[in-house]
């Protein structure tokens, strides 16, 4: 940035003070329980959730639990 700027003591006018609408940072963390295991998975499986990790930006891995967790909670009823 090569424009410094001047701040100048002149009076803001009228000011509203604004509610805190956004939610505290220990809200916004949202993390399950989890296991860590072992699978082995067909190259083919996981070459196709890279590829849709990539495009989504997110972790391959988080695809493929996301993935679970839906079919365990359709499943369970």
């Amino acid at each position: 940035m090569k424009n410094k700027i001047n701040y100048s003591d002149e009076p803001l006018g009228d000011v509203q003070v604004v509610a805190d609408f956004l939610p505290p940072p220990s809200e916004l963390v949202f993390r399950e329980d989890t296991v860590k295991i072992t699978i082995a998975l067909s190259k083919a499986s996981v070459d196709f959730f890279k590829q849709e990790a990539t495009k989504h930006k997110v972790s391959y891995q988080r695809l493929i639990r996301r993935l679970l967790d839906e079919y365990a909670h359709y499943h369970a009823g």
